[in-house]
């Protein structure tokens, strides 16, 4: 368990899928290019079995934003994209209604 002032340290933000590319050498990871209004973040996400790049090009996603920088088969992530876990098979999070890009999650 954690407490509500620790949940209040992640930084939650809604972003834009602006680019989606599979990773040479890998069948599950992709590289996004994510737009957070004031800034635009790489990304890798273990998704690439369950959607295809062109499928998720400008889906609204939630992203955790203060994670540290990642290492990702050479790739530095900057970042997460929250999913749902539907027996296994991940479900992207986004809002039901369009808002800004950069909005923070309460």
């Amino acid at each position: 368990m954690i407490n509500f002032e620790d949940f209040q340290k992640i930084d939650l933000r809604v972003g834009k899928i602006l680019k989606a590319e599979r990773v040479e050498n890998s069948e599950k990871l992709l590289r996004l290019e994510v737009d957070l209004g004031e800034e635009k973040r790489e990304i890798v996400a273990g998704i690439g079995k369950y959607y295809a790049p062109e499928d998720i090009l400008e889906k609204e996603v939630v992203v955790v934003c203060n994670l540290e920088p990642k290492n990702i088969m050479g790739i530095e992530s900057h970042g997460m994209i929250l999913a749902a876990d539907n027996n296994g098979e991940p479900v992207l999070l986004g809002p039901d209604k369009e808002v800004f890009l950069g909005a923070k999650i309460k």
